[in-house]
C-alpha cells in the first residue's frame, strides 16, 4: 500500500519502493494521481417570509403541476398538547364552495325518514339489514365515504363500530353526523363539509379544494375552515381567538412547494 506526503505547494506522491516520486504543483491528489473530489458547500435555503393568503393561494397554483388535478391543502400549527385530553380540537367545517371531490353518502335511518334521505341526494340508505351485511362482511361492505344517522340507529350502530371507527365513519353528535334533520344533513354533507382533528403532532390537516378552482374560492373555504377551527378552541387554552392558538400556518398543494400564511389574513383582522 502506498503513503503521501503532501505541503501546501507541491503534493508529493511516494510508493513503498521509495523509487518513484511524483510531484504536482498547486493541488491534492490521490495515490493514484488523480485530483481529489471538490468540496461543494451545502446550499442553504432561504427561509420564506409569510404571506397573506391570497398572495400564498395565487403562489400554490402558479407551482407546477402534475398530470392530475391536485388538492389544496391547508395546515395549521396549534399551541395545545394533544396528549390532553381537555385540549383535543375536532369538529366540521362546511365549505361554501366544496372540496372538488365526489363523495359517496351513506344514511342509517329507519323507513320513515328514508324517503327525505333519498330525496336530499343520499346514495346509499340502509337500516338495520345493511349493518348486519357489514357486521358479516367487514370492510368490504363500508361502499361510502361520509356517514350520517339518526338518532334511533345508533343503538345499532354500536355492532359494527369498530370497523366504522378506524375508518373515521362512526357518526357522532359533537360533528354533526347524528341528526333528525337527515333531509339538511345530507345537504351539508354533499355541499362539501370536511372533519378535522388534531394530530399528536399539533397540527390540523385540512383539504380546501382542488388547484382549479379560483383564488377567491379557497380563500373562502379557508376562512370557513380556520372559523370552524376557532370556534373548537378549548375552554381551558389561555388567550383567545387565533392568540395563543395557532402558531403558525401553511398552504400547499398535493405535490407542491408549501406557503407560509400570515395570520391575520387567516381571521380576517
Amino acid at each position: 500500500e502506498g503513503y503521501r506526503t503532501i505541503s501546501w505547494s507541491t503534493a508529493t506522491l511516494v510508493d513503498n519502493d521509495k523509487d518513484q516520486a511524483r510531484s504536482i504543483s498547486g493541488e491534492i491528489v490521490t495515490l493514484d494521481g488523480l485530483p481529489l473530489p471538490k468540496f461543494i458547500p451545502p446550499k442553504v435555503k432561504r427561509k420564506l417570509e409569510p404571506l397573506p393568503l391570497v398572495e400564498a393561494l395565487e403562489k400554490v397554483k402558479e407551482a407546477k403541476s402534475a398530470n392530475f388535478i391536485e388538492s389544496v391543502d391547508i395546515a395549521l400549527n396549534t399551541a395545545i398538547d394533544p396528549r390532553r385530553g381537555d385540549q383535543m380540537v375536532r369538529g366540521m367545517a362546511a365549505l361554501p364552495h366544496g372540496t372538488g371531490k365526489t363523495l359517496r353518502s351513506c344514511v342509517f335511518a329507519n323507513e320513515a325518514d328514508s324517503d327525505a334521505a333519498l330525496a336530499a341526494g343520499a346514495d346509499i340508505i340502509g337500516d338495520t339489514s345493511l349493518i348486519s351485511r357489514i357486521q358479516q362482511e367487514g370492510s368490504s361492505a363500508v361502499e361510502f365515504d361520509r356517514c350520517l344517522a339518526t338518532p334511533e340507529m345508533m343503538p345499532h350502530l354500536g355492532k359494527i363500530a369498530r370497523i366504522l371507527g378506524p375508518r373515521g365513519l362512526m357518526p357522532n353528535p359533537k360533528l354533526g353526523t347524528v341528526t333528525s334533520n337527515v333531509a339538511e344533513g345530507v345537504v351539508a354533507m354533499k355541499k362539501g363539509r370536511v372533519e378535522f382533528r388534531v394530530d399528536k403532532g399539533a397540527v390540523i390537516h385540512a383539504v380546501i379544494g382542488k388547484k382549479n378552482f379560483s383564488v377567491a374560492q379557497l380563500e373562502e373555504n379557508a376562512t370557513s375552515l380556520v372559523q370552524a377551527v376557532l370556534e373548537a378552541r378549548p375552554k381551558g387554552l389561555k388567550g383567545a381567538g387565533i392568540a395563543g392558538y395557532i402558531s403558525k400556518a401553511y398552504v400547499s398543494s398535493t405535490m407542491g412547494p408549501s406557503f407560509p400564511v400570515t395570520l391575520s389574513s387567516l381571521c380576517g383582522s
